[in-house]
């Protein structure tokens, strides 16, 4: 059976794959190449559905106040606190990007990828292996019942194949618009 840290490992492989993608479409709009229509508002909605309102949530209302009742420090500059700044920064980046131009979309998009690669590696390399370490079973347990509850609530944004295909969409209308591009 699937741990708690295991389901949120899996769900940092598809971020990590929608990361690549917007690196690409930083890379175009870098060089003043257009995206596709309705690109950027899809990676947007994605990120915020899947990046926050799936995957933070599950860490922010059941990981995190796990870990603390464990015995892990939650405040300021203690490991919960620093992810949960990480989080915080991560939702006004991904604003930035939301409501900005091409031009300001490309720095914060490259400040968002960033930040998220950087907070993925400490979560995978850090904070997942102390949860791991502190929660008992019956923890283990009542937070698999509470990412269940979660993703119910989410339906199929929070489901990882569905995550999966509206990335590998976005990779491939990416590709097609510099394939578009080359031929002219």
């Amino acid at each position: 059976m699937k741990t708690p840290t295991d389901i949120l490992r899996e769900e940092h492989v598809v971020i990590l794959r929608a990361l690549a993608v917007l690196e690409s479409a930083t890379a175009r709009l870098a060089r003043g190449a257009a995206l596709p229509d309705g690109w950027w508002a899809e990676l947007i909605e994605w990120l915020r559905a899947f990046a926050d309102r799936n995957h933070h949530a599950k860490e922010e209302r059941a990981l995190f106040p796990a870990m603390a009742r464990a015995g892990v420090p939650a405040g300021s500059g203690g490991p919960i606190g620093v992810m949960l700044e990480e989080h915080v920064e991560g939702r006004a980046l991904v604003q930035a990007m939301a409501a900005g131009g091409p031009g300001e979309r490309a720095v914060a998009a490259r400040k968002y990828i960033e930040l998220l690669r950087n907070h993925i590696d400490k979560e995978n390399g850090v904070l997942f292996p102390l949860a791991d370490a502190v929660l008992e079973d019956d923890a283990r347990r009542a937070l698999g019942r509470e990412f269940e509850t979660a993703g119910d609530e989410l339906g199929y944004l929070a489901s990882i194949p569905y995550a999966e295909a509206v990335v590998e969409g976005l990779a491939a209308a990416l590709a097609g618009a510099a394939e578009a591009s080359a031929s002219r």
